[in-house]
């Protein structure tokens, strides 16, 4: 919870029980330089997101202060809380049954990471999977264990994470393009679109590995095969 006070009374920034859908987080937007809290960074990016999801520019631009680090870490995990919103709807179409191995298109087969062995697992258990063990890594994980300032040497490990993250989008995108486009998924978060900005603009991914055209300015892509 947080209260600002201002002339006129005081600014509740929460969702009080009982609270309408179409009513949720209408308060007033904060500047970054006003807010005062530890997850600050995450609270802006949030904000500007619910602002227009459309407008990727401005999400993906950090503030002058920022640590840049710390800005590609918030927006990781960030990207991986929505990515949720997308598991969830896959579930009811994406089972083991009919999507036995995680591919993206008939080319590649990705393997799930989260073993001690890298082995195959059908595509809604890679996500899960997948999912469970990024969280874990950039939540758990003693190399992101503050918020404020995160080591250069950790920040190069996002590159491989990022990785394994769009695969997730890549499976949704060419086996199950419905639920991507539909569902109040990709129309209502620009998501994808916002993620594939996000690695191009900080070279987290080489621009080849990007297969879903998600850009209007995407040239005949190739893929990756590593696990």
């Amino acid at each position: 919870m947080k209260i600002k006070m201002a002339d006129h009374g005081s600014v509740l920034r929460r969702n009080r029980s009982g609270t309408k859908a179409e009513n949720f987080y209408k308060w007033t937007d904060e500047a970054f330089e006003e807010m005062d809290s530890t997850l600050v960074v995450q609270q802006y990016i949030q904000q500007t997101i619910r602002k227009d999801h459309n407008n990727i520019d401005l999400i993906l631009s950090s503030p002058d202060s920022q640590d840049e680090g710390v800005w590609k870490y918030e927006h990781l995990r960030q990207f991986c809380m929505e990515l949720n919103g997308l598991a969830v709807r896959l579930q009811g179409e994406c089972q083991p049954a009919s999507c036995t191995q995680m591919t993206a298109t008939e080319q590649w087969i990705f393997l799930c990471a989260a073993h001690k062995t890298p082995k195959e697992c059908p595509a809604i258990d890679y996500t899960r999977h997948t999912l469970d063990d990024i969280i874990h890594s950039i939540v758990m994980n003693f190399y992101f264990l503050h918020r404020v300032s995160i080591k250069e040497s950790s920040v190069a490990k996002l590159g491989s994470v990022c990785r394994r993250v769009y695969r997730i989008f890549s499976h949704a995108y060419f086996h199950h393009r419905q639920i991507f486009d539909d569902f109040d998924f990709e129309n209502e978060t620009s998501l994808c679109r916002r993620f594939t900005v996000f690695v191009t603009k900080y070279n987290l991914m080489s621009r080849d590995n990007l297969i879903v055209p998600i850009l209007e300015d995407e040239m005949n892509p190739q893929t990756e095969s590593d696990a």
